[in-house]
């Protein structure tokens, strides 16, 4: 049934090839601050399909199966793209942020596969509290490293190093999601360990 909370969510899937397509190219501070722009209404649009189906009571089965995977397509879509670019890269450790990037994808990948493992068993997995801050640092990292390539002016001097503040930001929000994912994910484990031969 497509209820507006399902055409909400299908609406963030569909949009992601432009998405993408803003993000190709660093050096385009207007592209980048339109894919900010997209970026901020997808997340918007994400809080308001769960938020509308639960208070009108139409909550479906499409919403809960298309619900997490526009969000995990949209966080690898634009981990992938921002890696690509060379974006995931930062003072001191250089490329080292991609492997943070890789830690978010590689757990979101063994949690869908533990889910649907689980789901076959009849066994549901809450999503915990600390997984909710995982998601709340995912979304402000990548937002940050958006518009950090979007305001390619907006520079701080720290200890004789000038950075880009927000691209800033973004980096250490990234490897704060990171940490939240080994945790989060660890956490899904142990109780799917439970269920295991």
């Amino acid at each position: 049934m497509l209820s507006l909370p399902n055409i909400l969510t299908l609406s963030r899937i569909v949009t992601l090839p432009l998405l993408a397509f803003l993000l190709w190219w660093p050096d385009w501070a207007w592209g980048y601050m339109m894919a900010f722009a997209l970026y901020c209404l997808m997340g918007i649009t994400d809080y308001f399909d769960g938020y509308l189906a639960r208070s009108s009571g139409t909550v479906s089965k499409l919403g809960i199966f298309l619900d997490p995977i526009a969000d995990k397509i949209m966080v690898a879509t634009v981990i992938l793209v921002l890696a690509a670019q060379g974006v995931l890269r930062g003072p001191y450790v250089g490329d080292m942020h991609v492997i943070a990037g890789l830690i978010i994808l590689a757990r979101e990948i063994a949690v869908s596969g533990l889910r649907e493992f689980l789901g076959g068993l009849q066994v549901s997995v809450p999503v915990s509290r600390l997984a909710k801050w995982k998601t709340t640092f995912q979304m402000i990292c990548l937002g940050a490293l958006i518009l950090g390539n979007a305001l390619p002016g907006w520079i701080a001097t720290l200890g004789g190093l000038e950075m880009n503040v927000p691209h800033t930001v973004g980096l250490i929000t990234l490897w704060g999601a990171a940490v939240l994912t080994v945790i989060t994910g660890w956490d899904y484990l142990r109780v799917g360990l439970k269920h295991m031969d």
